[in-house]
């Protein structure tokens, strides 16, 4: 199974379909009035797609084991072709598409075997999805303007030339990763002025995003909050909550991060930690949810600053 780890937990929904075609009308009224001899179609399908909606990483190698938090099974029947569809529910890391599919090619499946003593004409067709939402791919829907990062690394001993800077770096590949286009990486000292010149110069420019990493820790020379904090006209306290839940859920030690989100005008400034990982776990846990903001801020009370 493919690593989902550095994914974030969301509200994930998929509706599938199936169609079971027989061939005749009296088929049809059987299931309609109940009067199969195994039992009752549209129940026992039912419960076998409630059991195969939460078995399905027993039978898909490649699924992930997930809770299964709703799930329902309805029909629609038009002339001699009973539709299926069944709608399945998550908040998790990783999309229930599979699941939905399984759990209707089961429905089918369980009303093929309990038809096939009447009806020696009947054919399973087009098993698909008809309907997916949450995760990465509801983002890539929006239409947000092309938008430019700046990337910050705030370090004596890289600025020294001491120690080779990884964090920045992989920032930029996430940034790259979600369409943001890079206006500039640089390499600064732990200097609350150097810092606060950097960011003024980058609000003047009118980049989008200004990412620093590194100086957000316990030490005497961590001073990147304390240079960003006062430039702020908008806190958005709920991003640093995102970054520090995220992290706990990987190290203890990220309670020890001071990480820093806001807004000046209309430039997002965030402050990540300067350790490759935990500027990696805190992309990973804004991105791409973060770039919504842009598309806030097209709003009237944007509009007229």
């Amino acid at each position: 199974m493919i690593n989902i780890t550095h994914k974030s937990n969301t509200l994930r929904k998929a509706i599938a379909q199936a169609i079971v075609k027989v061939s005749s009308q009296e088929t049809i009224q059987a299931v309609i009035e109940k009067k199969v001899p195994k039992g009752d179609v549209f129940e026992m399908a039912k419960v076998a797609g409630l059991f195969a909606a939460k078995r399905t990483a027993d039978m898909i190698p490649d699924c992930h084991p997930l809770p299964v938090e709703f799930t329902a099974v309805s029909y629609e029947i038009k002339d001699l072709q009973i539709f299926i569809f069944v709608e399945i529910h998550t908040i998790y890391k990783t999309g229930v598409e599979v699941e939905a599919m399984h759990a209707a090619s089961v429905v089918a499946l369980t009303m093929y075997d309990m038809l096939k003593p009447l009806d020696k004409g009947i054919s399973i067709e087009q098993i698909k999805l008809i309907e997916k939402k949450g995760g990465k791919t509801d983002f890539s829907k929006e239409n947000i303007q092309v938008l430019k990062a700046a990337v910050i690394v705030c370090s004596d001993s890289i600025a020294a030339g001491k120690k080779e800077d990884s964090a920045g770096k992989a920032i930029i590949r996430k940034l790259e990763n979600s369409k943001v286009q890079i206006h500039d990486y640089l390499v600064i000292p732990d200097e609350v002025n150097e810092i606060r010149n950097r960011l003024n110069q980058y609000v003047e420019q009118k980049v989008n995003m200004v990412i620093f990493t590194g100086g957000t820790g316990l030490s005497p020379r961590d001073v990147t909050p304390e240079a960003i904090k006062p430039l702020l006209k908008t806190e958005v306290p709920g991003i640093e909550e995102a970054i520090r839940a995220y992290g706990q859920q990987r190290t203890p030690y990220s309670m020890l991060s001071r990480s820093v989100a806001g807004l000046i005008g209309k430039t997002l400034v965030l402050a990540l930690p300067g350790s490759t990982k935990g500027a990696e776990e805190s992309m990973d846990a804004i991105f791409p949810a973060i770039l919504h903001i842009f598309r806030v801020m097209e709003g009237p009370a944007f509009r007229h600053e």
